[in-house]
């Protein structure tokens, strides 16, 4: 009776949910209230706080790297501590101590006060990013590629809807009010992503090896290189941008076109994953990846290099419809290659890119936003070359082995190339 019971209990937590898109919608929502919100929220509200609440330019840039450091921490607690990952409690903890950073910013004048606050903000986004990116790979793993790639939309979703709030609340109230909206904006997103199921306890060891044998390959390590440097640079590069975009749009355009701006940035990265994805059936990545980080490297520069409302509308749409998609690509090619903790070592480099960003940076902010974003346009571009390097030679026919599933079929090795992995 007991065993019948057990395997009763193990069919349930086995079965599949009742629709793909339910848990496509939840967790979005938590990716809009982690990343969306409480960590690019503070993009268009900066120029608020320079004018309203006396921040200056350098210290804008300090708490900027306070986010991204905390964000790493993050980040590498998920690595270290995996059951982090599969824990409701770890993702609504993080939901309400973020929503909590968020409410806290406008109580206080203090910069060092601030820094905390967006250090912990940090934190709490990636443990989000991390239970909701985990949840997605490993529930929607036997679903189209685009699925996932709606889910991570729910990063721009959440950055036009506070970029609409902060737009609106510019004209009628002043910094203070901006936070609060986005922490209630941040709460609304909490609520919907509150049941998000997390990650399964991983199948065992023995499971894992009942699949076919790996057949020899070609050593990855000289691609994973050109791909590391090409991410790590990406993340130096594109948060440049992603911190100091609208502020310096309102340097030479009105000041709505700034907030502006960051909303066509959201809207544009709400398909974009999935767009790429698609594009992924007919190009290879290798291609994808240098054409994105050219494409992002064009919107980066173009207020910089031309000014006014449309260059700033145009260098919005080519961010927005850029950024996710990179991500998306640089770790499906790491997945490729078959390399050891690829995903980890490819999502380290990229956050420690985003701490070098804002700091190397500083010393041009004196003299205003357009250097930095020139200087950040020159590193993508960079990026692009080392992608450009990886399409030397890539394994596109490289075999891919997929573990067993407790209670699904186990999928056969890939020997034949899908039309992605085409040269």
């Amino acid at each position: 009776m007991r065993l019948r019971t057990q395997r009763r209990s193990s069919a349930r937590s086995s079965a599949p949910f009742r629709s793909p898109w339910t848990h496509v919608a939840q967790a979005a929502a938590a990716l809009a209230a982690g990343m969306g919100v409480g960590r690019f929220v503070y993009t268009p509200i900066l120029p608020l706080m320079h004018t309203q609440a006396g921040l200056s330019s350098a210290a804008g840039a300090n708490l900027a790297t306070a986010n991204y450091i905390g964000y790493l921490v993050g980040a590498l607690m998920g690595i270290a501590m995996p059951a982090l990952v599969r824990s409701p409690a770890v993702l609504r903890g993080s939901l309400i101590v973020l929503t909590g950073t968020l409410v806290a910013m406008p109580a206080t004048d203090s910069t060092t006060v601030w820094i905390v606050l967006r250090l912990l903000a940090g934190l709490t986004s990636a443990l989000i990013f991390v239970v909701a990116v985990s949840s997605v790979l490993s529930h929607l793993r036997d679903h189209p590629a685009h699925l996932p790639g709606w889910a991570f939309g729910g990063v721009g979703a959440g950055i036009a809807l506070s970029g609409l709030l902060v737009l609106f609340l510019r004209s009628v109230a002043d910094w203070r009010s901006a936070w609060w909206a986005s922490a209630g904006l941040a709460a609304v997103f909490a609520a919907v992503s509150w049941n998000l199921r997390p990650e399964g306890t991983p199948a065992s060891d023995a499971s894992s090896t009942t699949g076919p044998a790996r057949r020899p390959g070609p050593r990855p390590h000289r691609w994973f290189t050109a791909l590391f440097a090409a991410y790590t640079l990406e993340g130096i590069g594109y948060i440049v941008a992603g911190t100091f975009l609208v502020a310096a749009i309102e340097q030479s355009s009105p000041g709505w076109a700034g907030s502006g701006a960051w909303v066509l940035v959201g809207l544009a990265a709400v398909p974009s994953s999935a767009l790429w994805a698609r594009l992924g059936r007919r190009w290879s990545r290798p291609d994808l990846l240098c054409a994105a980080l050219v494409i992002q490297a064009i919107g980066i520069a173009l207020p910089a290099l031309i000014g006014g409302v449309t260059a700033a509308l145009i260098s919005a749409l080519l961010f927005g419809a850029t950024f996710l998609g990179v991500s998306t690509i640089a770790l499906a090619a790491g997945t490729h290659l078959q390399f050891p903790r690829s995903v980890a070592l490819l999502t380290g480099g990229y956050s420690v890119g985003q701490i070098l960003g804002p700091l190397v940076v500083t010393p041009l902010l004196h003299h205003g936003y357009h250097q930095a974003l020139i200087l950040a346009a020159l590193v993508v571009l960079a990026a692009a070359g080392a992608a450009a390097v990886l399409r030397i030679g890539f394994p596109h026919h490289m075999a891919v082995v997929r573990s067993t599933v407790p209670g699904r079929r186990s999928a056969p090795a890939e020997t034949t190339p899908t039309r992605t992995d085409r040269p």
